[in-house]
């Protein structure tokens, strides 16, 4: 038996020795709040379509999120932390006064990250 011819319409689908790490836990969080928003809306998210290839799918970075909740490296004030400025866009402020506790979570909760991201190879 034959295989089926290869259309034009295929998938093609790019390395992963092509994709680009991110530079930091705090990159790879808002972009994987981004998609996580997309998603949220009604956007399909499908690998290898966007402007740069990158190493994982969002659902990995909330894995190693969720690893570290399980261990209890983090806790739910973290989490909530980054999810309410990762919908933002933007990391909390220390020197506004309003956003000085934030700030001191979302660092702790930042630094706790970049260790299992580097590990899996999702940050530089």
């Amino acid at each position: 038996m034959r295989p089926a011819p290869r259309t034009a319409h295929a998938p093609r689908y790019a390395s992963i020795a092509a994709a680009e790490p991110f530079r930091s836990a705090e990159e790879a969080w808002f972009w994987t709040m981004s998609a996580l928003i997309a998603r949220r809306d009604g956007a399909r998210i499908t690998a290898g379509k966007g402007d740069k290839v990158r190493p994982c799918e969002p659902d990995d970075v909330i894995k190693c999120l969720d690893r570290l909740y399980r261990c209890r490296r983090i806790d739910l004030i973290h989490a909530r932390i980054l999810r309410i400025w990762g919908e933002r866009g933007m990391a909390p402020d220390p020197r506004h006064l309003s956003e000085r506790a934030d700030a001191a979570q979302w660092r702790e909760a930042m630094n706790r990250l970049e260790w299992p991201l580097r590990v899996k190879g999702i940050v530089a």
